[in-house]
């Protein structure tokens, strides 16, 4: 086979039928072609390349044009803004939010601006918006589920697990039937993450009464939440509500210890009034008088803060919301004032020192008075004692 020898007389000019182009290089030699070997290759290909994008520009300059311009593309009216999953939240809510919109080009459009003004309706949690070709604005909501009624004042809300406060009115409130525990202490200017960490507890409250499916939940008409730390539980009972001091953690223990003994509590004391619960070994048994602790400051023995506390949770009914949307035989405005900064930082020393000054008093009273205390001040009863005297 014989062999092939470079032309010596060949002078680089392309032949079709040889080896060699202007602007390809040597065929045999692997060099692409995008990468010509001589000056006019390299002028031919950027003149090409740039009449490509000339063309692409070009189409899309038209294009935007196209768009922008014509009245297809235009939100004509309010019936071009669709929107599924409204129950709560009405159209008349929602349109304003796209009020500047209508006569709007749709591609111009503030989509996340839109979702973010949505999302500021307290009913609506979550929200989607969409462009739906060619003159169409699509919304899609996920409203806020309601877990508790709050009251404020002598009115009566709604809150969702998040701490959002809801508003609703009575008659919609009687026609969802909604059967909820009543929240004191969710404060609407207190920022949301406080709010949330209050309504965290009540949720942990509420999952461990009903740990056991036997739902005890449904026996709690009110819970006041202002301090996250003690959840303050409205037991009804008859002839009158005990508030019972549940703590922040241990919910089912701590109820079931006051179901097991609150009729011989209430037995052995009939002016019961309040139950600490939190301590692990005994409870704490508040008493009032009506009349005295109303009218004037407990003895100078008695701790002010827990008598004027006691008396004031006296003559409560089981605070369920009516058909109006207030609090039926609720008390008024002399409900239990909001702990002060002090009281809510106090931790497990403060509480410490709290008990055993309580033990002390018990133990004065019982040298003064062995048979029974008639005074409006806390009795410590343990587990080894008063219960098993009762």
């Amino acid at each position: 086979m014989p062999l092939e020898a470079e032309d010596p007389d060949d002078d680089g000019s392309l032949r079709f039928g040889g080896r060699r182009s202007d602007w390809g290089g040597d065929l045999k030699s692997g060099r692409p072609w995008w990468r010509p070997a001589s000056t006019t290759g390299r002028v031919f290909l950027a003149l090409c390349a740039f009449v490509v994008l000339s063309a692409f520009v070009t189409a899309a300059a038209m294009l935007r044009t196209y768009l922008e311009r014509d009245a297809r593309f235009r939100i004509a009216g309010s019936s071009d803004i669709r929107a599924a999953g409204l129950t709560e939240v009405s159209r008349a809510e929602l349109l304003p939010v796209f009020g500047a919109d209508i006569g709007r080009n749709i591609f111009f459009v503030p989509l996340d601006q839109r979702r973010k003004e949505l999302e500021a309706i307290p009913w609506i949690e979550r929200a989607t918006v969409m462009r739906l070709l060619p003159d169409q604005i699509r919304v899609a909501v996920v409203e806020r589920q309601p877990v508790a009624f709050t009251r404020l004042g002598e009115q009566i809300g709604l809150v969702d697990a998040n701490g959002v406060l809801l508003s609703m009115p009575p008659s919609d409130m009687a026609a969802h039937h909604y059967s909820f525990p009543v929240l004191t202490g969710i404060d609407p200017r207190d920022p949301l993450p406080a709010r949330k960490m209050r309504m965290d507890v009540y949720l942990r409250l509420m999952a461990a009464l009903d740990s056991t499916g036997q739902h005890y939940s449904e026996n709690i008409s009110e819970i006041d939440l202002t301090d996250p730390e003690d959840a303050r539980v409205l037991m009804p009972e008859q002839g009158r509500d005990i508030l019972a001091h549940f703590g922040e953690d241990h919910f089912l223990e701590r109820y079931l210890r006051y179901r097991a003994h609150i009729a011989q509590w209430r037995q052995q004391y009939p002016k019961l009034a309040a139950v600490d619960l939190r301590y692990d070994q005994q409870v704490v048994l508040e008493m009032a008088s009506g009349a005295e602790a109303s009218a004037s400051p407990a003895g100078a023995d008695a701790d002010p803060a827990h008598s004027a506390k006691s008396a004031e949770w006296m003559g409560h009914s089981d605070g369920k919301p009516s058909a109006d949307g207030r609090v039926e035989g609720a008390a008024s405005k002399d409900r239990p004032a909001k702990r002060t900064n002090e009281k809510r930082t106090a931790r497990s020393s403060a509480r410490e020192r709290e008990k055993a000054a309580r033990e002390r008093r018990r133990r004065e009273e019982e040298e003064q008075h062995p048979i029974a205390f008639n005074r409006a001040v806390p009795t410590i009863c343990s587990y080894a004692g008063a219960w098993r005297r009762g």
